[in-house]
């Protein structure tokens, strides 16, 4: 069977979100171009992804909330608000930067 193909994009974090990725902010990844079912790979498939390959902390909650992004994380698709692009069924493209930017400060 032929190797499947990838797609290269970076993920950032910041606002707080990165010390729940082994405090890095920003990762280079190669994502699978095509979920298991054959479709291309959205930012809800990289959300799930982060959740059980990246994250290393066990706070998921800190970061997705009820199977999404959690309220108060800005999410920016190459600069621009995802909710302009479809929030998590934008499809991932080549050389796509999708920030992760926590607003929330709690005490």
């Amino acid at each position: 069977m032929a190797s499947e193909e990838t797609i290269p994009i970076i993920v950032e974090f910041t606002g707080g979100l990165e010390m729940l990725f082994s405090g890095e902010r920003k990762h280079r990844l190669s994502v699978p171009a095509k979920d298991s079912k054959g479709d291309a790979v959205t930012v809800g498939w990289l959300v799930d992804y982060l959740c059980d390959e990246a994250m290393k902390d066990n706070r998921k909650e800190m970061f997705v909330l009820d199977g999404h992004v959690r309220p108060g994380i800005l999410v920016l698709i190459n600069d621009a608000d995802w909710e302009l692009e479809g929030e998590a069924s934008y499809a991932l493209q080549p050389n796509d930067n999708i920030l992760f930017v926590s607003t929330l400060h709690g005490g």
